[in-house]
């Protein structure tokens, strides 16, 4: 049996940082803008807001653009990564708004530390870009820069962690957006100091039959596919019937028709029929 020992001579290897995972391109539909207005109302107001819905409907698509979150991830998640950027002496748009997803039974502590974290990275990178040196944060460490907090997946957060986050929103001057399944809006009913400072319920539905027609008519129209509106038609029908309005499944269910209709050399356009070959091959129901 041999055994590994590490080198004490060896220079750490310094990583860039990870890239964010590549994110399906935002259609403005009406929930989005719904959820942009919803967002702007907290930041303004400063209260805290919950946003509940399917799996799959968009909140965390939503979410990421509102926040600009694939431009400021790999600067704020990674330390070395923000300070090769002020050295650089680079330029960024006024972010207001960062984002966090814990950790399944984050402890109490981690999402403490984890959100002061957070929003001190981000006073840096908007003090600069205001250029105010002094990047004051409040007596909790929360940033006075930061405007607003959305916690994604946010029934992860046990009790006590939801009781460290109304803290940390009690000792900021932040607006704070919690994210989550459908029973997150009933479950935080139950915590009475936390649902007195709830200003706004949002649901985030799923895309209504006729949004889902404009949505597909523009992707049709993206993947060069000239559609005879009969078919399109019927298209149309067979996604609405597959995926309910459920804007993940949409995305999905695309791209598998577009992967059928190459393995068939002779279709050229999306069809009822290549929708059910596409929904078989990922297993959709079709209720």
């Amino acid at each position: 049996m041999t055994t590994t020992r590490s080198n004490p001579n060896r220079k750490a290897v310094r990583r860039g940082p990870r890239p964010s995972p590549p994110m399906p391109n935002l259609i403005s539909t009406k929930e989005h803008r719904r959820f942009c207005e919803f967002a702007d109302t907290v930041r303004g107001s400063r209260y805290i807001g919950v946003c509940y819905g399917p799996a799959g409907v968009g909140k965390t698509l939503s979410a990421h653009s509102y926040a600009r979150w694939p431009e400021q991830r790999p600067l704020l998640e990674m330390p070395h990564a923000l300070a090769d950027w002020f050295h650089a002496g680079a330029n960024r748009p006024d972010w207001h708004t960062v984002l966090y997803t814990p950790l399944i039974n984050t402890p109490p502590g981690r999402a403490l530390t984890d959100l002061t974290d957070l929003t001190n990275r981000h006073a840096m990178v908007r003090a600069r870009n205001i250029d105010d040196p002094k990047r004051e944060t409040n007596l909790h460490g929360a940033s006075l820069y930061t405007e607003l907090v959305i916690i994604d997946e946010s029934e992860r957060l046990t009790t006590r962690a939801l009781e460290q986050v109304r803290d940390f929103y009690d000792r900021s001057s932040l607006g704070l957006i919690l994210i989550g399944m459908p029973g997150i809006e009933k479950r935080l009913a139950r915590y009475p100091q936390l649902y007195s400072r709830i200003g706004f319920v949002h649901h985030y539905r799923t895309l209504a039959a006729d949004e889902l027609a404009t949505v597909l008519t523009m992707a049709f129209a993206h993947l060069g596919l000239g559609i005879p509106d009969a078919i399109a038609t019927e298209a149309i029908a067979a996604i609405n019937r597959t995926t309910a309005g459920n804007f993940r499944l949409v995305t999905r269910l695309l791209e598998q028709a577009e992967r059928v209709m190459k393995l068939n050399d002779g279709v050229d356009r999306i069809t009822a029929e290549v929708i059910d070959a596409a929904r078989d091959a990922l297993g959709i129901g079709t209720s």
